[in-house]
């Protein structure tokens, strides 16, 4: 009896080891995809000013760096459509059919750009290629998000989902800090002249070939939605998804608050402390670099955080202390002078969204059933991600230059408080959320007696 014993504790515990391995599996394919895609989608960003000539060469240099700002700012728009497509892949061919095709999209769009023709050689198809290029990549982005964000959940364990979901906007912010290290490394070894003329083709190359090895780590991912789950009717579907209202309007709420913060303390903040601070571009580039540094290191830290306090409490923290603490950072960014004020400042500030990104995905998640998750999660992120998070760059100079740019500041906080009441409004997810509660989202809020 001692021996069946000891065989039966040895099997299991083989087999523990063998989920463990494939959870971890699992999880290193879907934020090295997450990488990848970010890392291509940034690249974009850094090098636009030495190829933005050679695809629109009528004008002066800012207007060839609109034109190219114009073509970036496209792929968040294609990003609903992503977040829809890919949603209803993943809800009814499986998340890992949907990863490896996005992956797919965003290596072909990289390549293209790399290999495409100056507007000299084909004249006005070069601009038509880099956009049609460009709406891969956005479709592309729009994908990994939504279901990257329902595979991590769902092959997280229970108490360990928030540090397991740190991951994808630690790789998110990895893939912009790799793309700005790689276009550094370029500029120190290759002279202006040299990466004008091809130069600024290495980096796509590099994303091209990075996503081709992250397609065979994800061939060999765990499937994690069931046949039973995918032939569902209501799979993948919009009229299934029209029956979870409040979440949607939740995840909504969510993503425009969310997202604009992020945005404001990551992207925009490279231009916000040159045009307002009157900070030099090279000091610049350093506090950012620093700060994006412990922004990422403090992901997988807020991750056990939010394992231990749970969603509902982050989500209150990160809105409460972003609608109370988002101006006054900003009025005191817009003046400072000193490099290490501003260091601790924005820093700061990111700290603050460290209560929300490493739940951003799991929240979502966790507030749909598995057959129309991924559509759940993508679609409406997708939709007010494009509407605040990528328009949050071009409101805040638009206000900048009708001499009210401290109306940005409030605008910010205006959608962090509809966030806090959005997060007031939210159940308890670990009494009714679907991955370890009962899933009664629709039927109960935080104001309702449970």
């Amino acid at each position: 009896m001692t021996e069946y014993r000891a065989i039966e504790d040895r099997d299991i515990a083989v087999t523990h080891r063998s989920d463990e391995r494939s959870r971890i599996g699992g999880l290193v394919g879907a934020c090295a995809g997450n990488l990848v895609e970010w890392f291509d989608f940034f690249v974009y960003a850094y090098t636009a000013i030495y190829f933005a000539s050679s695809f629109f060469p009528q004008g002066n240099e800012t207007s060839q760096l609109l034109s190219t700002a114009g073509v970036f700012a496209v792929g968040f728009f294609m990003r609903p459509l992503g977040g829809w497509l890919f949603g209803w892949i993943a809800d009814t061919r499986g998340r890992k059919v949907s990863m490896i095709i996005s992956v797919i999209m965003m290596c072909g769009g990289s390549l293209l750009i790399a290999m495409l023709p100056t507007y000299a050689q084909i004249g006005v198809f070069a601009p038509a290629l880099l956009l049609a290029a460009r709406l891969m990549q956005g479709l592309s982005v729009g994908a990994e998000y939504g279901t990257g964000a329902t595979y991590i959940s769902e092959v997280a364990t229970a108490g360990r989902r928030g540090f397991f979901g740190s991951f994808q906007y630690f790789t998110i912010i990895a893939g912009q800090l790799l793309a700005l290290l790689t276009v550094t490394t370029l500029q120190h070894v290759l002279s202006a002249d040299d990466l004008k003329a091809w130069g600024w083709r290495i980096p796509f190359f590099i994303g091209a070939l990075s996503a081709v090895v992250v397609v065979y780590l994800r061939r060999s991912m765990t499937e994690t939605a069931s046949k039973k789950d995918m032939l569902r009717k209501e799979a993948g579907s919009i009229s299934g998804l029209m029956k979870h209202k409040r979440a949607t309007l939740l995840v909504l709420a969510f993503t425009a608050g969310g997202s604009l913060y992020f945005y404001t303390f990551t992207t925009y903040m490279q231009k916000f402390l040159v045009v307002s601070a009157g900070m030099s571009p090279q000091t610049v580039s350093f506090v950012m670099t620093a700060s994006l540094v412990c922004f990422m290191l403090f992901q997988p830290l807020f991750g056990m955080l939010a394992d231990r306090l749970g969603v509902k409490m982050h989500m209150l923290l990160f809105t409460g202390l972003a609608t109370l603490l988002v101006a006054p950072i900003l009025f005191a960014l817009q003046t400072v002078s000193n490099p290490f004020a501003a260091f601790m400042l924005v820093v700061s500030g990111l700290m603050i969204a460290s209560f929300y990104t490493p739940v951003s995905g799991l929240v979502k998640a966790d507030m749909f059933p598995p057959t129309i998750r991924a559509l759940g999660v993508g679609l409406p992120y997708a939709i007010a991600n494009a509407m605040f998070g990528g328009t949050a760059e071009y409101a805040a100079l638009w206000l900048r230059a009708a001499g009210v740019e401290q109306y940005f500041f409030v605008y910010v906080a205006a959608l962090a408080a509809v966030a806090f009441i959005a997060s007031m409004l939210m159940p308890d997810l670990r009494k009714h959320g679907y991955l370890d509660g009962d899933g009664a989202i629709e039927e109960n809020t935080s104001l309702r007696r449970r």
